[in-house]
């Protein structure tokens, strides 16, 4: 029987860090709707753009360095596809796990339109880690800040790759472009860690060796409708559409190119 993953000081930093993003518990009561929902649309814009804009990148070269010709990916936290519909060629099949049933259609839609097999399951990983079968190649993109058992997550994540694993994250926290927002409207100065290199460092001690490469991307949007992207962010702050014209203002000109700090990482599988 394998051992267990190794619990790390790295790992408690890293858990400790991320519940600092805690949204204070009068602003979650007083919020119209839950502050944590993710729109498909938005996560179809962001594949589309994957698909079409940014197709050189960090994360797709490791990627396909080791896929095999008609090899098999698992993308944990599909969204949209993003991670994984521009694997294909020379991916045959393409595995989908996320929680949201609207996020596996958008997934499932977009892997039908590019003709490749594809299986969704739904569930949260890595409890559903035991539905999926191993694949050649795992795909992670902007998931690891909503993990804070890391050790756990990311284990599962090695355990079925027969190849490598590669996992896209931002620089800082994904939500940290919203801290001068959450000041303006709330009077709250949200958190500034954890950040990459601190998931780099829970990996490293759990003895995986583990390669990273940093790189630029633009902020969230990829071309998504602007109303859509304003009702997320309103969603993330916890009002309601009658902030929207601040919210629209504070986020600043529509189509600005507003880079973030971007980071991929890899490392092999068990084999």
């Amino acid at each position: 029987m394998a051992s267990p993953p190794t619990r790390t000081g790295a790992a408690d930093r890293w858990r400790a860090a991320l519940a600092g993003w805690a949204i204070p518990d009068e602003i979650v009561a007083g919020a119209p709707e839950p502050p944590w929902g993710f729109s498909p649309a938005l996560f179809a814009a962001r594949a589309e753009h994957a698909l079409t804009v940014d197709t050189d990148n960090p994360s797709r070269r490791r990627a396909l360095e080791a896929l095999p010709e008609g090899g098999s990916v698992l993308d944990v936290g599909v969204g949209g596809g993003a991670g994984s519909l521009p694997l294909v060629p020379p991916a045959s099949l393409l595995v989908g796990v996320d929680e949201g049933e609207g996020m596996l259609a958008t997934f499932a839609a977009g892997a039908d339109r590019l003709g490749v097999a594809h299986r969704e399951v739904q569930g949260s990983w890595p409890a559903v880690a035991g539905d999926v079968d191993a694949v050649d190649v795992v795909v992670c993109h902007h998931v690891l800040y909503n993990v804070a058992d890391l050790v756990a997550f990311a284990a599962a994540l090695t355990s079925h790759a027969r190849e490598r694993v590669v996992v896209e994250i931002s620089g800082d926290h994904p939500t940290s472009n919203l801290n001068p927002l959450w000041l303006a409207i709330h009077g709250i100065e949200r958190p500034t860690s954890p950040t990459a290199e601190d998931a780099v460092a829970v990996l490293e001690e759990m003895g995986l060796d583990v390669a990273y490469e940093e790189f630029e991307r633009p902020w969230q949007g990829f071309g998504a409708d602007r109303a859509d992207l304003v009702a997320m962010t309103r969603r993330r702050l916890c009002v309601g559409p009658d902030r929207d014209a601040e919210i629209d203002a504070l986020l600043g000109p529509a189509g600005e190119a507003r880079l973030r700090r971007s980071m991929t990482i890899w490392w092999a599988g068990p084999a």
